[in-house]
């Protein structure tokens, strides 16, 4: 048999321990391994007119050899990209695929050439690494009759149908341990510190590092807020500090109510721009109103980088356990998963139906912009 693992989107730690663990099990069973590169991108700009040799840039051979020593680091050693094969722009069409390009840089789908491929390649069964947004592609291979079994990665934690994504634990143990040391500085000079954090359209990261670090307000994406309401919140907070300083988080995509979501720059193959930049107006907005001195940090890619904590160390390598037993029974079109705090596995097509958001009722207060945890029995245990 011959498998093949890619890695897609943003990077977070625990990738390269699920790749380790999928590669030396496979080794063991004497299946055969390659590991794509730059996500869907290697199979996008693998050109079967030339040999596997010289498509070294998008496909390799992996063994135990190889991977021996990548799950002591964080990232991919694949690399990765937010490449949609299904939705690749004529300008961007590797040279080979030239001639599907379209007048007006219109978006090309380039199934039918990863398709070919994938059975160039001889590939039995593909094991994407990913969000939402890569898995999805997956899932439309699937659709095709590729043999597909798919992992959830994501610092968000927001891949709908498991509880937990590879990468979440460590992002918010980063932002625990950044959000700790920023209080000598703001406590120092007894300003109001603004924390943002990454996580798109879900406001996990930001709940739950402001419910584990003890922050005074939070804002997430799910509730649009009224910066005067939390002008006046958190001076409340500086005043009943003794060390006089306060603190909030701000998800990158939290919004004010008579605002929208700050994004930059084009939408990337999956429709989604860049976002970030709120924490500094949320920042501006409250000196202006306060006239206090502002402390603006962007914690951005701290959060997903370096080596990945225990937690992301054991459920990538579990999911890894799960996804190469799914692929020894003969099984396709699953997504490994927990489930209160169970592993198990689900179609991949669950993706779809639904989005992941945080819990408003149970989780937050929305008259004061803060976690509100109160009952937890039965709960998850990242509370999602």
């Amino acid at each position: 048999m011959r498998i093949a693992v890619l890695t897609g989107g943003g990077d977070v730690p625990g990738l390269n321990p699920a790749i380790k663990a999928i590669v030396n099990r496979a080794v063991d069973n004497r299946y055969e391994v390659l590991g794509i590169r730059r996500g869907w991108a290697g199979l996008l700009e693998y050109d079967l007119d030339k040999s596997f040799e010289e498509n070294a840039r998008c496909v390799i051979h992996l063994d135990n050899q190889i991977v021996r020593r990548i799950d002591r680091t964080g990232g991919t050693f694949l690399h990765t990209s937010r490449t949609n094969p299904a939705k690749v722009k004529s300008s961007s069409l590797p040279e080979f695929l030239k001639d599907k390009a379209t007048s007006g840089d219109e978006a090309v789908d380039c199934t039918d050439h990863v398709l070919r491929v994938i059975d160039k390649l001889g590939l039995d069964c593909l094991i994407p690494i990913g969000g939402d947004d890569t898995l999805s592609y997956g899932e439309r291979l699937h659709r095709e009759g590729v043999r597909v079994i798919a992992i959830p990665k994501t610092m968000d934690n927001d891949v709908y149908g498991t509880d937990y994504c590879i990468g979440f634990s460590t992002a918010v143990t980063r932002s625990v341990e950044f959000i700790h040391n920023l209080r000598t500085s703001a406590g120092s000079h007894e300003r109001i510190a603004v924390i943002e954090l990454f996580g798109r359209n879900s406001g996990e990261t930001s709940l739950i590092a402001a419910y584990l670090a003890g922050v005074d307000r939070a804002l997430i994406s799910e509730v649009p807020f009224d910066i005067e309401r939390l002008a006046k919140l958190i001076m409340e907070d500086k005043r009943n500090n003794p060390s006089n300083y306060a603190m909030v988080t701000v998800s990158e995509g939290a919004h004010p109510i008579d605002g929208q979501v700050l994004e930059s720059g084009e939408a990337d193959a999956y429709g989604h721009r860049k976002l970030g930049g709120i924490g500094k107006e949320v920042g501006d907005a409250l000196k202006r109103l306060t006239g206090q001195n502002i402390i603006n940090q962007q914690l951005g890619y701290l959060m997903r980088s370096g080596a990945p904590d225990s937690l992301d160390l054991m459920v990538a390598a579990n999911y890894a356990q799960m996804a190469m037993g799914l692929v020894e029974r003969g099984e396709s079109g699953r997504l490994v998963c927990l489930q209160r705090g169970v592993y198990s596995d689900v179609p991949i097509s669950t993706l779809s139906q639904g989005k992941k958001r945080v819990n408003v009722p149970e989780l937050y207060d929305t008259d004061n912009y803060r976690p509100k945890i109160r009952h937890v029995f039965g709960m998850p245990m990242f509370l999602t």
